[in-house]
């Protein structure tokens, strides 16, 4: 059972240190953090600054009403979206950016029915390596925007003979339902300066473009090909517009 939020001055003083308010044109996004985030990484330790969002309805000033709206949501039951920032993101000259949408089975269990697991390490460390960067994680993005419940659903339907794109639409969904939005204003909040992305799709690209934001360069980023993922692979560049790795393309042409 949820209680009335009972914060001390000290309390509300850290948490309204931490917390963004970012205007929406239906609302307001809540972000969250900085937060040192230590992570285990090809086994190396390497320190992050994470932020959480929560998409709102209510733009709202007192933060103490804010929490305590929080306080009588189940939040545990809905999904919220993060970022891991490594390095001067805010003023580092060349940045680099990864897009990347959630895929419990292949970001937990390691699926090898998809090279989603290894792009999200990957990306991590190509991050911590290049020095100034961010990990987007888009928690509402599972199955292109399914869910996964749905997801579970076509993949039963893609061990009968069906690609991902025609697994979807058997179902009711386009191929692709993501929305970017609100990653693209937390990264507008975060830095103005240009950004390298890491991405195989054009899609996110136009996003990007759309937004205002401006991309210095597109970074391919593929997992290993084997007998588990070849089919969905091809059917990301045949079907989904995905780019080769040998395509380039001027993001902001």
């Amino acid at each position: 059972m949820m209680t009335k939020t009972k914060l001390d001055r000290n309390s509300l003083a850290v948490l309204e240190d931490k917390i963004q308010r970012i205007t929406t044109d239906e609302g307001a996004i809540y972000l969250v953090g900085p937060i040192r985030l230590p992570v285990n990484l090809y086994g190396e330790t390497v320190v992050f600054q994470w932020y959480c969002w929560l998409n709102g309805k209510e733009v709202i000033d007192d933060y103490v009403q804010i929490i305590d709206k929080l306080s009588s949501a189940n939040l545990a039951e809905m999904q919220q979206s993060s970022v891991l920032v490594y390095g001067d993101f805010a003023h580092g000259d060349d940045a680099i950016i990864r897009l990347h949408s959630i895929c419990h089975t292949g970001d937990i269990f390691g699926s090898k029915r998809c090279d989603c697991g290894y792009q999200l390490k990957q990306s991590m460390k190509i991050i911590a390596d290049h020095g100034t960067g961010a990990l987007f994680y888009l928690a509402n993005h599972e199955g292109r925007g399914i869910g996964l419940f749905s997801k579970a659903m076509a993949y039963i339907l893609q061990e009968n003979g069906y690609d991902t794109v025609d697994a979807n639409k058997q179902l009711g969904f386009v191929d692709d339902a993501r929305d970017y939005s609100d990653a693209l204003l937390v990264l507008k909040a975060l830095r103005t300066k240009p950004v390298t992305v890491m991405t195989n799709n054009p899609k996110k690209l136009a996003a990007l473009k759309e937004a205002g934001l401006k991309v210095s360069e597109r970074k391919p980023l593929w997992g290993d090909v084997s007998e588990y993922n070849k089919k969905y692979l091809e059917t990301k560049v045949n079907r989904s517009g995905h780019l080769k790795e040998e395509e380039r393309v001027c993001p902001n042409d």
